[in-house]
């Protein structure tokens, strides 16, 4: 194998020069496919009937085939660029491959996002064009099950509200027993307090009898002995 520029080879030049053209070729193929899957296939499609795009299955296949050719020169460039003496030459080469491959895989995963998109564009239309057959045929029959189902989501809304007024009347008693609880304990304190302003007069006023008690036998006591001195003193006197 020939290399030029101290081990920048031809035929890796021309490989990697053609896996850009066939890069370059996928991605305008890539566009078409997404533009015409995305375009409305019919314009003479019944109001009923879903409007999908046409799809390309050649034009995606053919895609397919550009991003295997790719693949396989960057698998041939990866083993030619390890064998190129010069390191810098060689890690430029590691680079562009490297970037073509990203490139590649990245158009890669496009197309198989699109595949599978189209798919399932495809899965609808036939589950709706179903439906409509059945609904055709069996109209009534549907019409009753759209009653059915009207009817249970009334009753389902019904006991939701019966529910929601529920709690809100349960957490309104729960609000009034608290406000009454509150203030059954404003009540009990202040009773205790009463109580104990209470106990504390009952405490000073048999104080007050005892003290007064004790200033009666004083005065009493000091009577009778103001008494007999007097009469002793008369006495002795005379």
């Amino acid at each position: 194998m020939d290399f030029s520029g101290g081990g920048g080879g031809a035929t890796l030049s021309e490989m990697y020069q053609s896996a850009r053209r066939l890069l370059l070729s996928a991605r305008d193929g890539v566009a078409r496919v997404e533009r015409l899957a995305s375009a409305p296939a019919s314009s003479s499609y019944s109001a009923s009937a879903p409007l999908v795009g046409a799809p390309d299955p050649a034009g995606a296949e053919a895609v397919r085939r550009e991003v295997a050719q790719i693949q396989g020169l960057c698998a041939q460039m990866d083993r030619l660029w390890r064998s190129i003496p010069a390191k810098g030459q060689r890690d430029l080469w590691k680079r562009k491959v490297e970037q073509l491959s990203e490139e590649v895989d990245s158009l890669k995963e496009t197309l198989d996002k699109h595949s599978l998109r189209q798919r399932k564009r495809i899965l609808e239309a036939k589950e709706r064009a179903e439906l409509f057959e059945r609904a055709n045929g069996e109209s009534s029959h549907v019409l009753q099950i759209f009653d059915d189902e009207a009817q249970a989501m009334q009753s389902a809304r019904s006991s939701s509200r019966m529910l929601d007024e529920a709690f809100e009347t349960g957490v309104a008693i729960l609000h009034k027993y608290s406000d009454q609880r509150d203030r059954l304990k404003s009540a009990q304190r202040k009773a205790l307090d009463v109580l104990n302003t209470v106990g504390l007069s009952n405490s000073v006023l048999k104080l007050i009898e005892k003290r007064h008690r004790v200033d009666k036998r004083i005065a009493y006591g000091g009577m009778i002995i103001t008494v007999v001195l007097m009469v002793a003193f008369w006495r002795w006197t005379h």
